[in-house]
């Protein structure tokens, strides 16, 4: 269609346009070649028949072009043969401003919108005038059955070219139809995804019965789990340094037991959460639970326990945590803030954004937090012998984290001769 487009649309003014604007070259080969025969083809006439709404330019005798907004129910222009199409006339504000135009002026000029898509169609062509008087039978082909508002007169459309407009500044918009379609579509899946959750089985036996109320991705590798009662109740009350043992179904249908530290703020009633690593080399308990748990997962847990508490007087602590461990000593360093103790907290990971809470820790915990990245050059690593060291005499220290940095905390704990009995740890290996 670019030879019919280019004809009537380039104009001598429109060619001198493109060469003052520097686009001249590239549309001139638009305008060579044999003629065209216009013909819609399936494209046009599949989206034609999807639009329920166009726009159409008329010229007035005073030379004025006119633009109106027609609209009707989907499928309300018709194509009605390989280069014609035609729309039926409703009844409307009796201006007949087109009407007058197309009687003086037959040449029109279409413009179709999909505003989801970003898509436009713009066609020209020659239109005439029918009635029931004149073209019964035309008329009656016009016409959608199933809408109301009265066919004044049919527009009939020869069809001189045509042409698809770019996307750009399409801004989409989207119909009380359209929207409605989509709302039903996600609450179509919400309610499929409830009924699964709610028909799932039941995984443990333990006394304590939640449900999985919320996930959220907090690194790459970590996902944080809200746990709610199934009733929205309230939950029992924990301490600092607790943990909740969760059954884990695996691949193979056997069901585990893992041990996640709770990160929520002991406070809190409403829920507990727990921040899952997956391990990709681990037991297969952090990948089942990436995997399988969903909004809805019921689960029967033990109530929670403490073999890391916390202490409950006004000494100063040290928190020391090494990556996923650091969801036992969130909490501690909320309650420490909430009384009012004194305390630092040093937090070693891989880089900032494998660290999990590190966000909100910052902004938690402005005064007191303490970064150290192993896996970012240049990136400063924790000292434990330099923060045991200039450690308050009275403090109290928790650890948490793999294997070895319990290891050189303790070390370091020797050196400085720090009595055991200060020094708390927890391993989540």
């Amino acid at each position: 269609m670019a030879r019919a487009f280019a004809k009537i649309a380039f104009t001598p003014r429109v060619q001198a346009a493109q060469a003052r604007m520097g686009s001249r070259d590239a549309y001139r080969s638009t305008e060579l070649g044999d003629a065209e025969t216009v013909e819609l083809s399936p494209v046009e006439i599949e989206f034609i028949g999807a639009r329920d709404s166009f726009y159409q330019g008329t010229v007035g005798e005073n030379g004025w072009p006119y633009v109106q907004h027609r609209g009707g129910p989907m499928g309300f222009l018709k194509v009605l043969g390989p280069r014609t199409i035609g729309y039926a006339d409703f009844s409307g504000n009796r201006q007949y401003i087109s009407v007058g135009n197309i009687d003086g002026d037959d040449r029109v000029s279409l413009f179709l919108m999909d505003y989801p898509a970003q898509r436009r169609l713009k066609i020209w062509g020659r239109a005439r005038l029918i009635d029931e008087d004149t073209e019964p039978a035309l008329v009656a082909r016009l016409e959608s059955p199933d809408y109301r508002a009265r066919v004044e007169r049919g527009v009939i459309i020869t069809v001189e070219a045509f042409d698809w407009n770019c996307p750009k500044y399409i801004t989409p918009r989207f119909t009380e139809r359209e929207v409605r379609g989509l709302v039903t579509g996600w609450q179509r899946e919400a309610e499929q995804r409830n009924t699964a959750a709610a028909s799932a089985e039941e995984i443990g036996r333990g006394a304590l019965k939640l449900v999985v109320a919320g996930i959220r991705q907090m690194t790459p590798r970590v996902r944080a789990y809200e746990l709610r009662a199934p009733d929205w109740t309230e939950l029992p009350p924990v301490t600092a340094g607790a943990h909740l043992a969760v059954p884990v179904r695996l691949p193979d249908g056997a069901v585990v037991t893992r041990q996640y530290s709770l990160a929520t703020h002991p406070h809190r009633r409403d829920r507990y959460e727990i921040a899952v690593l997956h391990e990709q080399s681990g037991r297969g308990g952090s990948a089942a639970i990436h995997l399988s748990w969903q909004i809805g997962t019921r689960l029967a847990v033990d109530h929670p326990a403490n073999q890391f508490p916390l202490h409950d007087d006004d000494r100063p602590a040290i928190l020391i945590a090494g990556g996923i461990g650091i969801t036992p000593i969130k909490a501690m360093g909320q309650v420490l803030k909430a009384r009012g103790n004194t305390f630092e907290l040093h937090y070693s990971g891989r880089s900032g954004a494998e660290m999990a809470y590190r966000d909100r820790l910052e902004v938690e915990f402005p005064g007191q937090l303490h970064l150290y990245f192993t896996r970012v050059p240049g990136g400063a690593r924790i000292d434990l012998h330099a923060v045991m060291r200039a450690a308050p005499a009275d403090a109290l220290f928790y650890v948490c984290g793999p294997r070895r940095l319990i290891e050189a905390a303790e070390s370091a704990a020797h050196e400085l001769a720090i009595s055991a009995g200060r020094v708390q740890y927890e391993s989540f290996e």
